[in-house]
Parts: structure tokens; C-alpha cells; sequence
């Protein structure tokens, strides 16, 4: 059946920049009042598109025009108020404004995420994204692909880190999921030597530090901490073991676990000792603080 059109005061009060971020637009920095873009309207490279989070308004400093959701999808898809009702409402199949669902896993245990292209990182959204982690398109590359699926009939995309079993880690700007099978994500080179994350940005963060590690280490993204325990034995076969996780109770209690059991690991969460992970560490830290540090500290 089709879906029945928004009047106006409901399609005003539809979240600008789940919007954006919908069509590909992801903000360059974003505070707790406000959110900035990179504008959708027009080619620049300095964000000047600001939107109001607490009003729901966005305002182009570039040409000093603004509004509300339905002036927007007016101004970038160059149709009438009518139209962008439509669009809003979900009644066209190449558009989709309203919130990415968290999907459920199918009884036959397989996710409702379909897989429809994987590539190279190339959409800017996804560089902006990164460069909002401190983390380098060419880094990226080195693990990630540029992942477009499909949720209920609607159209996404996000970086992806493929695991072990076939499944895939999917992160964007505002949204964090994955496909089934759900598996470590792991790098192996025959390396003796073992470095450890639980998270794919905490690694990307690594490798952007020390470029050369995936030559001298074998690599691990956990993705989650609860397979730590059944990954003990393969971590146990590795001559040194450095670990990177995140220093929240549950990333504290699964180090502890793992240099019990692995006597040849090693934390190396002091590096980034007041945050809750590496990644973290990289962002909110100065530029020279984070080089000096990682200089200062020799992996094994």
C-alpha cells in the first residue's frame, strides 16, 4: 500500500540531518547545538552549510538561503512542495529521509542487510567521515571497503570491514551495525607477533600511527569482546601479543583475562590512558602529543 503524504508541520519536524546523512552528507564537525556541512547545494571546501539541532533549520553562509526539511529537498532536488512531500513520505523508491532501522536477525539467522556493491572508498561522504576520525582515505583502504547495501527496501552505504566468516562491520556517521555471520576480523601474514583491537577504527587508528606494523605483526579487530574468550587459544600461539583495547570496565576486564591467560601479552592501553579508546586518544589529542607518544613507545 502506499504511503500516505506528510502534511507539512509533520515533514518540518523530520530530522535534517538524518536527511543528509540519508542522500550521503555526513557533517565535518558537529557540537552538541549544531552541526556542519560541507554544502549539498553547491561544490566548496570549507563548511559553511550549518544546521540548528535544537531548531531542526538549516542556512547556507554561501548564499544566505535556509529552512526547514521541506525547503531543503525543495532546493536539492529542484522540485515543488508537493513533490517533497512525496519524497518524504517514502513514496519514491530513490529516496529515503527518515532514520536507518536497526535491523533484526531473520530466523534463519541471517541479517536483513543486503549486500548490494562493495568497492574502493571513493564517496566523499565516506572520506569525511574518516577525516572526522583522523584517519586517511589511504589508510582506510588498506582494511576497509566502501560498502552500499540495502535495509527494508532502502539504500545506504558505509565503510565495511569484512570478517572471517564472511560478514561485514558497517559503520558511517550515524550508524553502526553489521552483517551475519557476526566474526573476529583478522589480518594474517605469518607474523609471530600479534596486535590486538576490539574495534575497526581503533586499528585503522594503529596502522595510521605505525604504517609499517601490518608488515611486522599479524592483525586482529575482535568486534566485539565477546569473542575474546574463544580466540584465547590462537592468541596463545603468537610469540608477543600487544593489546589494544578500550580502557571501559568491559575492555579492562577481557585485558586482564588475556594477560592471564596469554603470558606473552602486553598492555599497551597506557598509551591512550584518559580515553576510552585509541581512536579517541588520536581525536581529541593534539597532533604532536600523539606522535611523541607512539615515537616514545617500541612494539615488540
Amino acid at each position: 500500500m502506499k504511503e500516505k503524504r506528510l502534511d507539512c508541520e509533520k515533514a518540518r519536524n523530520i530530522d535534517i540531518v538524518s536527511t543528509l546523512a540519508n542522500l550521503g552528507h555526513f557533517p565535518v564537525r558537529k557540537t552538541e547545538k549544531e552541526a556542519w556541512f560541507l554544502s549539498p547545494l553547491r561544490k566548496e571546501t570549507q563548511a559553511s552549510f550549518k544546521v540548528s539541532l535544537k531548531q531542526n533549520y538549516w542556512i547556507d553562509f554561501g548564499t544566505f538561503e535556509g529552512g526547514s526539511t521541506i525547503d531543503l529537498v525543495m532546493k536539492m532536488e529542484n522540485c515543488s512542495v508537493k513533490e517533497a512531500l512525496e519524497r518524504l513520505s517514502g513514496n519514491t523508491d530513490h529516496f529515503s529521509f527518515h532514520r536507518q532501522p536497526v535491523p533484526n536477525e531473520k530466523k534463519d539467522g541471517e541479517s536483513q542487510i543486503e549486500i548490494i556493491e562493495v568497492k574502493e572508498i571513493e564517496h566523499r561522504a565516506l572520506q569525511d567521515y574518516l577525516q572526522s576520525r583522523k584517519i586517511s582515505t589511504k589508510t582506510a583502504r588498506k582494511l576497509c571497503k566502501e560498502v552500499h547495501y540495502e535495509i527494508g527496501g532502502r539504500k545506504y552505504f558505509a565503510i565495511g570491514l569484512w570478517n572471517r566468516s564472511g560478514g561485514w562491520e558497517l559503520r558511517n556517521s550515524y550508524w553502526k551495525g553489521s552483517t551475519s555471520p557476526k566474526d573476529v576480523s583478522m589480518m594474517v601474514k605469518g607474523s609471530k607477533k600479534l596486535a590486538i583491537t576490539e574495534g575497526m577504527f581503533d586499528m585503522l587508528t594503529l596502522i595510521e600511527l605505525k604504517p609499517d606494523i601490518g608488515n611486522s605483526h599479524d592483525l586482529l579487530v575482535l568486534n566485539t569482546t565477546a569473542f575474546v574468550k574463544r580466540m584465547i587459544t590462537e592468541i596463545g600461539e603468537y610469540e608477543n601479543v600487544e593489546l589494544f583495547l578500550d580502557r571501559d570496565k568491559t575492555g579492562l576486564g577481557m585485558m586482564d583475562l588475556l594477560l592471564e591467560k596469554c603470558p606473552n601479552s602486553r598492555d599497551m592501553s597506557f598509551l591512550y590512558e584518559g580515553f576510552k579508546d585509541m581512536n579517541e586518544w588520536k581525536v581529541k589529542s593534539g597532533k604532536d602529543e600523539v606522535r611523541q607518544r607512539i615515537q616514545d613507545v617500541s612494539l615488540s
